[in-house]
């Protein structure tokens, strides 16, 4: 019996406290139907969005794609994977080209600038990705500065960087899952295409990302991302705060999901009430806020922290709050509060139509926004082959993935928030690898004929000055002679 469902993308998110897969078909609306989605618990193996346990985060991953494969009935032959955590952050970069006056700028100008800032290297941190700012032209900026006349060019970039440790750790999960990946992108950016409007990116605003040990700061300015960082700070801090007044975990985040305000007014607090912990003990309302306030109020601080002073007063878009956290009550005041930012909007969920029996997702509170980001960003269909029960194998053999509506990528190209996969990489390296390979090639043959066209052209200079010389010259008369002699008689 072959599947029906032969057209599917899947992605996958690794959370600090979740690794979550997801299966939809993308509509020729635009909107997508969630075919299938599955969650694991991952607090042991994943540390503030970082794998520190391939092993067992591959066993993970293993049986995420079974299951996904069990309820979608085929088999899945690639995924899409998100890249996030603590080591992510942005630099910013400049280089500078000086030019004869009045030279026209041309695109190879430019890429020779990009090219330039792609290759620098970073101690122990590899460039994922690279924003394009703006160019000084002379004195001017631009946004696009090819075919303008300067004698100085000058290329502003941001370079989302990644602790190289932490990026093959990641790898090396799927590799040793066994697990294609068709593509992986970064996280912050997937997200910020599927929660803000293009209004919000062009006139500023900062997207905070509340996850369970991190906060994401992604800060928009004209369309293009101005900085990145990631606080190793999350609303599992605030659970473990709670904890701290003796209790189990597991009770704290029940207390924190009923109780927890991130901003509560003075005049609104009763000095009598008590909050009940288990059937023996009770805590003060007073003590329990200021706990949650407290480390809310150092999370949000760091998000201040955050926002580069330059674009402080342009986030005409204000800040935008998603993940789990955004959940907390009150969240936006005291962001306002605290940021002296009054526009603050809580993205419940993402910009995409999403058509799913899931009540997880039909919650609409935040906590999958990631994921069914990078679901709208898959290109490529992920279903191979059908799962049989039959005694005789699939009916299917057909397992190549194909593409759907992507545009293709030279090697080593990366732009928008895609990234090269550790085997993409190595393929771009061999490619590379075998171009200097045959350019060598060529220039020694080139070099040989050039060689064997020299001896040629000093033999036959050789010749002629043979010829030319004084014997040969009276030798020839000489012959003429006896032949004139010889006609005559």
């Amino acid at each position: 019996m072959v599947s029906e469902l032969k057209d599917f993308i899947v992605a996958i998110e690794l959370g600090s406290s979740k690794i979550t897969g997801i299966a939809g078909q993308k509509k020729p609306d635009g909107s997508i139907s969630v075919l299938a989605m599955v969650r694991e618990d991952s607090t042991s193996i994943i540390r503030k969005g970082v794998v520190y346990n391939i092993d067992k985060t591959a066993q993970c991953l293993q049986d995420i794609v079974k299951k996904l494969e069990a309820q979608l009935k085929t088999r899945i032959v690639q995924v899409f994977v998100g890249v996030g955590g603590q080591s992510l952050r942005s630099v910013r970069n400049t280089i500078q080209r000086d030019m004869p006056e009045d030279t026209i700028i041309t695109q190879e100008m430019v890429a020779e600038l990009m090219d330039t800032n792609r290759n620098l290297e970073y101690a122990d941190q590899k460039i994922l990705d690279v924003a394009e700012l703006e160019y000084k032209v002379d004195s001017h900026m631009q946004m696009d500065p090819v075919g303008i006349r300067a004698s100085h060019l000058e290329g502003n970039f941001l370079n989302i960087l990644v602790r190289k440790s932490f990026f093959q750790n990641l790898n090396n999960c799927f590799e040793t899952a066994n697990i294609n990946v068709a593509e992986m992108y970064l996280a912050p950016l997937a997200l910020a295409n599927a929660v803000l409007t293009e209004t919000e990116k062009r006139s500023g605003c900062a997207l905070v990302d509340i996850g369970a040990d991190t906060t994401t700061v992604s800060v928009f300015w004209k369309n293009v991302l101005r900085h990145l960082a990631v606080i190793p700070l999350g609303s599992n801090n605030v659970t473990k705060d709670i904890a701290s007044l003796q209790m189990e975990e597991s009770d704290a985040e029940a207390m924190k999901l009923k109780y927890a305000s991130a901003y509560t007014d003075n005049n609104d607090i009763d000095p009598t009430l008590k909050y009940s912990i288990d059937p023996e003990r009770q805590v003060e309302s007073r003590r329990f806020i200021e706990i949650v306030e407290g480390r809310m109020m150092e999370i949000i601080e760091n998000v201040r922290y955050q926002i580069p002073d330059e674009y402080y007063d342009r986030l005409l878009g204000g800040i935008i709050v998603t993940g789990g956290g955004a959940n907390m009550k009150n969240i936006e005041r005291a962001i306002s509060q605290s940021t002296h930012i009054d526009k603050v909007r809580i993205a419940k969920f993402v910009n995409v139509t999403i058509n799913s029996g899931n009540e997880q997702i039909k919650a609409h509170n935040a906590m999958y926004n990631t994921v069914l980001g990078l679901l709208a960003k898959g290109d490529m269909n992920c279903a191979g082959k059908a799962v049989s029960n039959s005694l005789f194998g699939n009916e299917d053999d057909n397992d190549e993935p194909q593409i759907i509506n992507r545009k293709p990528r030279k090697p080593g190209e990366v732009q928008g928030g895609t990234i090269l996969t550790a085997r993409e990489e190595e393929m771009a390296a061999e490619e590379e690898r075998r171009k200097k390979e045959e350019e060598e090639r060529l220039k020694k043959e080139e070099e040989e004929r050039q060689r064997l066209e020299q001896e040629r052209l000093a033999e036959e200079e050789r010749r002629r000055k043979k010829e030319n010389s004084a014997w040969n010259k009276f030798k020839r008369r000489l012959q003429k002679f006896g032949s004139d002699l010889t006609s005559e008689e």
